[in-house]
């Protein structure tokens, strides 16, 4: 998207989580942009003339479908935990698989340009880990539809401070860093907001057709962020 071009609006799901949060953040200077709509399923008070706030149930796809209806770019941060589902794979899978199928299934429907998804590392369909199967489920649905431009990243372990808490995760996030050299660099662990960085950074570059981007093209997109205008 070069800098003559018209600005356009842009939606973002999942904005209270660790990334989602970064990603308003990075997205909100950018001059390319002249509203943000943040699809939410509780309200949130931001107080911001940029930004729209769209409270939906996000179960339902025509709430879906008209919240996104006037943006050209759309995020997807959103995902859940078994102890929020209370170790229901059936809620997880309508949750992380659902709502991101509604979700590209309208871009389609709206002719929407552009799709960027946070998928994780070692996502497979092949896989028999339940997360990285259903990751690998998710990324084959968004693909297939054929947009105009799908950008899907893959960290691993995200680094940063969570509303909520998780001992294990918190534990891997003190452990992973100091042994991260010994890993392969798609499996190392990145700081969320390098992840939201390169969504930003994303939304604003040409792309076209299926893009997947690990560990070091998240990093270098990242770093080409200027978000002064």
């Amino acid at each position: 998207m070069n800098k003559n071009s018209k600005k356009i609006e842009v939606a973002v799901f999942g904005a209270t989580g660790l990334i989602g949060r970064e990603l308003v953040e990075y997205l909100n200077p950018l001059s390319e942009f002249k509203k943000i709509n943040l699809v939410l399923r509780s309200p949130l008070k931001i107080k911001d003339e940029k930004v729209k706030i769209h409270k939906i149930d996000l179960f339902k796809k025509s709430e879906i479908f008209n919240s996104i209806k006037t943006s050209k770019v759309v995020f997807i941060t959103i995902g859940t935990t078994m102890s929020r589902v209370k170790g229901d794979k059936k809620i997880y899978k309508r949750i992380d698989f659902g709502i991101t199928k509604d979700i590209a299934d309208s871009c389609k429907e709206l002719g929407i340009e552009k799709l960027i998804l946070v998928s994780s590392s070692g996502a497979d369909l092949k896989s028999k880990s339940f997360y990285l199967n259903l990751k690998g489920k998710i990324e084959k649905y968004v693909t297939d539809i054929n947009l105009k431009s799908i950008c899907i990243l893959r960290p691993s372990l995200l680094l940063g401070k969570r509303s909520e808490k998780r001992f294990g995760e918190k534990l891997a996030q003190i452990i992973m860093p100091r042994i991260s050299f010994l890993m392969p660099s798609k499996y190392k662990p990145i700081e969320a907001k390098s992840v939201a960085r390169a969504m930003a950074q994303l939304s604003k570059t040409e792309t076209k057709g299926v893009k997947v981007f690990h560990y070091e093209e998240i990093v270098d997109l990242s770093n080409r962020l200027e978000t002064l205008n």
